[in-house]
């Protein structure tokens, strides 16, 4: 039995996501997919657009077999944290074989010897990198010139960590390494649309355009071309249920917390630091929504999504100390199923033979299951998690869903 594993958010399903299943499983012959999946909240420091068992049925009926949740604490933090937590999970279920990825770059010897480096920090390199910061340089550019410092040879793909799928890419690698991993990477290049493009391609678009298409307004109908067509009507359907989630949906119950505790700061959240809570602090009376604020306290240094990422942290209670308890955890005490296909039973059986944590199908059965720092580590998310079904919830005039009576995804 051979197994994919791909880590994605899915915000939404679109063209180019059923392309890389498709031809992830052809390329190393596998006989089932496994998603690590981003719940309600994304890396980018946002909302999903819509909810995960949503999001994790599109992924369902165009070619996964097992979707996973990524928990919060990674699914919205930085790189290296967001790849270790999945490489982690899909390292633990004791029956992934390859870890497939997309990249701007397409080469994986490239981003190998990038990660080789960034993961054992050479001493040459270390100085480099101090050396430019001092300059004033931004970590990111510092970073890259410090590896053409190390490594000259490397000059001709300088861009290479100017992209967001192949930084992504190198923190997956980097945490193979670190964890001694048997898995084997496998990246194919991406095609159609920039991650960053808002336009519409003739195939593939990205899921950016997808969401903007939305906030400006425009009709549902002209995603059709976009997504496969059973994602495409999951959406639709989803949207006559509830609207879909942005930032500023969030925008009051975020000032409100930052006004209670504007007297003590921030740093004690995940990503802040004493400089970046003294700024917040200083500009709380110029608050009018999400978006505008992180607009507001974005500088050279601190990029747009850094910024949301770390208010999110904020409104959703996500410490410094709660990523360090984590971590004595190793990062993942428990693989939890948004969903699954019937016939992909046999692989629920090699991974329940073969997994290092439990497998939590029930949430009610979860405390049976889980040691009792992994189930408070569960319990957290839940809470974290209902901030979002809340929000959703009153956006849309109705009442609030319990996510402990919410079935999982069988197709």
């Amino acid at each position: 039995m051979k197994i994919n594993a791909i880590i994605a958010e899915y915000n939404p399903f679109h063209n180019g996501h059923k392309y890389q299943l498709a031809d992830a499983k052809r390329k190393t012959g596998a006989d089932y997919t496994i998603i690590a999946m981003s719940g309600n909240f994304m890396q980018r420091g946002a909302p999903a657009l819509v909810e995960k068992y949503t999001r994790a049925k599109m992924a369902l009926e165009n070619g996964a077999d097992l979707v996973l949740e990524l928990p919060l604490c990674y699914a919205a933090s930085s790189a290296e944290y967001f790849a270790t937590g999945a490489v982690t999970l899909l390292d633990k279920l004791g029956v992934v074989n390859y870890l497939c990825f997309g990249s701007e770059c397409g080469d994986i010897n490239i981003l190998g010897e990038i990660a080789q480096i960034l993961l054992q920090e050479p001493d040459e390199f270390s100085c480099a990198l101090r050396r430019l910061l001092q300059q004033g340089l931004s970590y990111p550019t510092a970073r890259t010139q410090a590896l053409l410092v190390y490594a000259p040879s490397l000059s001709s793909h300088k861009d290479v960590l100017a992209s967001p799928n192949n930084i992504l890419g190198i923190e997956y690698l980097k945490a193979l390494l670190h964890r001694k991993s048997t898995i084997v990477p496998f990246t194919t290049k991406r095609v159609g649309s920039d991650y960053h493009d808002k336009r519409f391609g003739e195939y593939q678009c990205s899921a950016l355009a997808i969401r903007q298409a939305l906030l400006s307004g425009q009709e549902i109908s002209v995603l059709s071309d976009q997504m496969p067509e059973s994602a495409y009507e999951l959406l639709r359907e989803a949207l006559l249920q509830a609207a879909p989630m942005y930032s500023n949906d969030f925008s009051a119950l975020l000032h409100y917390k930052l006004l209670m505790e504007s007297d003590a700061g921030y740093s004690q959240y995940a990503d802040i630091s004493s400089d970046l809570s003294d700024r917040i602090r200083k500009n709380l009376y110029r608050f009018i929504d999400f978006h505008s604020f992180c607009q507001l306290l974005k500088t050279k240094d601190m990029t747009y999504t850094r910024i949301s990422r770390c208010l999110l942290h904020i409104l959703l209670d996500m410490k410094k100390n709660d990523l360090t308890d984590y971590k004595q955890l190793d990062y993942v005490p428990y693989a939890r199923v948004l969903g699954f296909r019937k016939a992909a039973a046999p692989l629920l059986s090699a991974i329940k033979e073969h997994s290092s944590i439990p497998l939590v199908t029930k949430l009610a059965d979860a405390e049976d299951q889980l040691k009792p720092e992994a189930y408070q580590m569960l319990q957290r998310e839940l809470r974290q998690g209902s901030i979002y079904e809340s929000v959703r919830a009153l956006k849309a005039g109705v009442p609030m869903r319990n996510e402990l009576q919410i079935p999982i995804v069988i197709v």
